[in-house]
């Protein structure tokens, strides 16, 4: 089967966040870029033990400039047999993404296209569905469990008092969550083969995106701690009643 994981690129989670331009932009000065950990430990990993019980390839693909292929050397090395970059730039929105992405898709013929079920810097969860619907393929969201037989995959997904099994056939579009997978490390074998594996550069589609950021707002800071005596219960609960709201 031919494998093709969406990967992205987020902040490193010890990034300290502003924004720039009237608080339009995301501040990128000094920040470390990390593959999106979703894409990296479920969709990537799943996709590999998949290859590596029943043949296939693996090709990662992500939307970015010639600065993201650093970081995309890390799929590599982890075991993707190859990788695509769309060579976009600029602030694309989910939309833009997925008709880039889905070009890509079409004309490489793919079994399964995987991906996380969400960045950790957007918590969007737009691509995948999206993706889906421009190749017209069915689409699983959060599924924390992937088999495939033949051509034929079983599913399981967490779903509100249980979990769910699908069975569809391939070609679709799945996005994985916590469950899918165990992370891999990349080993020295890996990190050198990783340097001589295909990294190909696409030109892209030039899709417009259809909607524009207006602002970002960071979160209220954090009140300071307020230490209440063992012996006012009262004034505990009225606390937690009126002011953190969780009673």
């Amino acid at each position: 089967m031919k494998f093709l994981v969406c990967i992205s690129l987020v902040p490193d989670t010890t990034t300290k966040i502003s924004f720039v331009d009237n608080d339009t932009k995301f501040n990128t000065d000094k920040v470390q870029w990390i593959l999106n950990p979703y894409d990296e430990w479920y969709a990537l990993v799943r996709a590999l033990e998949l290859k590596e019980a029943n043949g296939g390839t693996v090709t990662v693909v992500n939307v970015g400039g010639a600065a993201n292929d650093a970081t995309i050397r890390k799929a590599l090395a982890i075991g993707a047999d190859d990788a695509i970059r769309i060579d976009a730039s600029g602030d694309l929105d989910s939309y833009a993404i997925a008709s880039e992405i889905a070009a890509v898709a079409k004309s490489g013929g793919y079994d399964l296209v995987l991906l996380g079920k969400e960045t950790i810097s957007d918590n969007g969860s737009n691509v995948g569905g999206m993706v889906a619907e421009l190749l017209d393929l069915p689409f699983i969201s959060y599924a924390s469990k992937l088999d495939v037989a033949g051509s034929t995959a079983t599913i399981e997904r967490d779903i509100e008092g249980g979990e769910e099994i699908l069975s569809v056939d391939a070609p679709f579009v799945i996005s994985c969550a916590k469950g899918m997978a165990e992370a891999r490390i990349p080993n020295m074998k890996g990190i050198m083969a990783a340097k001589t594996k295909p990294l190909n550069v696409v030109t892209p589609q030039g899709t417009a995106s259809l909607t524009t950021t207006v602002k970002y707002e960071l979160p209220p800071a954090k009140s300071a701690c307020k230490m209440i005596s063992p012996d006012n219960v009262g004034e505990l609960v009225q606390l937690l009643h009126n002011e953190a709201k969780v009673i």
